[in-house]
């Protein structure tokens, strides 16, 4: 019996996956972040020391392992991907590793199939669409500094926005400045600045802010309720060229990422933007996770090389 490993490498958290050939699951574990756009290396090797270690327990040995995909963010950047499998061969598995966008394989997983359309609003942003022809398209997905629009870090850096603006005398009568000084546990916006410029504050602790905007959706802040307006405006000007470009007008939309999958008034209000201009499209919830769309994909990768 040999075994297949898939590895969803989120802003978070590491969502790992091991299965036998045939897709078939034996176990589903979380490990620490593994991307290298937030954290450090002393962080990721840990992580991956403790991965392998679950996989070892879970296959007798690595020798079992016949195929290991990841999915990871930041795999633009070429020097990503080399530093990725670095720490894979580190944990002393010398079989084939295949490495992709985190995109790819939530596509695989969500549509149960490397075709249609995924939009990812979770820490980071991202929209991917592969069409019947096999071609791709991607927008978004450049990392918080320069994009991430509609993104769990955007509307937290916009929360803590209107919070300055508001102890300034720019903004009045929002609930938003008050619900994050309690959520930090702090009491001033000198505090407020120690912690958005302090060296160990993450974009993923910007992003824990996000829900906050929720919670004042439904006590009716009128802020809160033109914010998530706009980050559902965002999220479809990341949809709109996917569509365009792959000739996807009537493909479902498979949404993942807690800025759609927690925030009903995000996910609604790009729900009527679609009506409006794509009446066929519908927004769906992804048939399986990413991590197993890593291992569906190591599947097809062991068929074909069987062929």
């Amino acid at each position: 019996m040999t075994y297949v490993v898939g590895i969803d490498g989120g802003g978070t958290k590491t969502a790992v996956d091991v299965a036998n050939e045939q897709g078939e699951l034996l176990k589903q574990f979380h490990v620490g972040a593994i991307n290298y756009n937030g954290g450090d290396e002393e962080t990721i090797a840990a992580s991956f020391a403790q991965m392998f270690e679950s996989i070892k327990e879970s296959c007798g040995s690595l020798d079992q392992v016949s195929q290991i995909v990841i999915g990871a963010a930041g795999i633009s950047n070429p020097q990503v991907s080399i530093k990725l499998e670095q720490n894979v061969r580190a944990q002393g598995y010398e079989g084939p590793v295949y490495i992709t966008g985190d995109q790819e394989i939530a596509l695989y997983g969500a549509q149960n199939a490397m075709e249609g359309i995924i939009l990812i609003a979770g820490t980071g942003s991202i929209c991917f669409g592969v069409n019947g022809y096999g071609e791709k398209h991607r927008t978004g997905g450049f990392g918080h500094l320069i994009d991430d629009e509609g993104s769990g870090y955007s509307i937290g850096r916009q929360l803590l926005s209107l919070l300055v603006q508001a102890e300034d005398g720019r903004l009045k009568d929002s609930i938003i400045p008050a619900m994050v000084y309690e959520q930090l546990g702090l009491r001033t916006v000198q505090d407020i600045i120690g912690f958005v410029y302090g060296k160990h504050t993450t974009k993923k602790d910007i992003a824990a802010l996000a829900p906050i905007m929720t919670k004042a959706c439904e006590l009716g802040d009128a802020q809160a309720l033109k914010l998530a307006k706009s980050t559902a405006e965002s999220l479809y000007e990341l949809i709109v060229p996917v569509i365009e470009r792959l000739k996807l007008q009537h493909s479902p939309i498979a949404i993942s990422g807690s800025v759609l999958q927690k925030s009903p008034f995000v996910h609604s209000a790009l729900e009527r933007k679609l009506a409006s201009t794509y009446p066929q499209v519908k927004l769906i919830m992804p048939i399986k996770d990413a991590a197993y769309g890593a291992v569906l994909m190591a599947c097809s990768l062991n068929h074909r090389s069987h062929v």
